[in-house]
């Protein structure tokens, strides 16, 4: 059965002091409500060149602690450097993947994180963002479990809200990791487009997160449901994680870049914003 949900659009209560909206999705003939109350985001308005704020975000710096390419094989080397991840001047961050040679590696890129800044159990987690295109250029919008540094990764969990092919712009995915189906035996789902591509428009990109289920968004659409009995391991999705945005260039998942991937890449993210169940 096809899952669908409408999501209403936000609105101010003016007597409330907090922002709410309501979801209500079909699940079985069930109707379920959630009302959301907003407790974190961020607008990235600035001036152009400004750094992403520092309270909320901290930088991954270099090709990953195994100096593997953040085990995945990537070929970029992540800075904390304007040319590669500021505020665009017009309400967006941009993350900039570029062509040139950095620490040893071919390619520059960023990834930025709210670990040790803010984290959350549950809700709702979104981001609009618009995205590059290109071979072997691999952006996301994911969360990792933050006892990660105790347990380690796949144990933490991973919650990929929205992966990309660069050479597939008229597809996304929503992807689950933990133990016992992480990498290659992920549980994950595609979203896509017949006549319109992510790299020309931006689009909301959503998890909802609850006690037994997480549910992927495109949009206003609900395209995949994940509870515990579709995991073949253990569902470690009950404790705290932190948010990640990043462009890898190459690695397994998307390939090498080709002579036809341009370059400078660029992700524009217009917000992220973190909600809670109001009740």
């Amino acid at each position: 059965m096809k899952l669908k949900n409408l999501l209403l659009t936000a609105s101010t209560i003016s007597f409330a002091l907090f922002f709410l909206f309501v979801s209500c999705q079909n699940d079985d003939n069930a109707i379920v409500q959630r009302t959301w109350q907003l407790v974190w985001e961020d607008d990235f308005n600035g001036n152009p060149g400004q750094s992403p704020d520092a309270s909320k975000w901290i930088y991954d710096i270099g090709v990953g602690p195994g100096n593997d390419g953040w085990g995945n094989s990537e070929l970029q080397y992540y800075t904390d450097q304007p040319g590669n991840v500021s505020l665009d001047g017009s309400g967006n961050l941009a993350i900039t993947a570029r062509s040139e040679s950095f620490g040893g590696r071919g390619f520059t890129s960023a990834r930025i994180k709210t670990q040790g800044q803010f984290d959350q159990a549950y809700g709702r987690f979104e981001a609009r963002m618009k995205m590059p295109w290109g071979p072997g250029i691999w952006p996301a919008f994911w969360m990792l479990g933050s006892n990660i540094n105790e347990v380690s990764w796949p144990q933490c969990g991973e919650i990929d809200i929205m992966e990309y092919r660069g050479q597939q712009p008229n597809l996304i995915y929503g992807t689950l990791h933990g133990p016992g189906y992480s990498g290659g035996a992920s549980i994950t789902k595609g979203y896509g487009f017949e006549n319109d591509r992510f790299d020309k428009d931006f689009h909301l990109f959503a998890v909802e997160w609850g006690v037994d289920y997480i549910d992927f968004f495109v949009d206003e659409t609900l395209y995949q449901r994940l509870t515990p009995d579709d995991v073949p391991g253990e569902w470690v999705y009950d404790q705290p994680f932190f948010m990640i945005l990043n462009i890898a260039v190459g690695g397994n998942y998307v390939g090498f870049p080709t002579p036809q991937t341009p370059f400078p890449q660029t992700m524009l993210v217009d917000y992220v914003k973190v909600y809670k169940e109001a009740n």
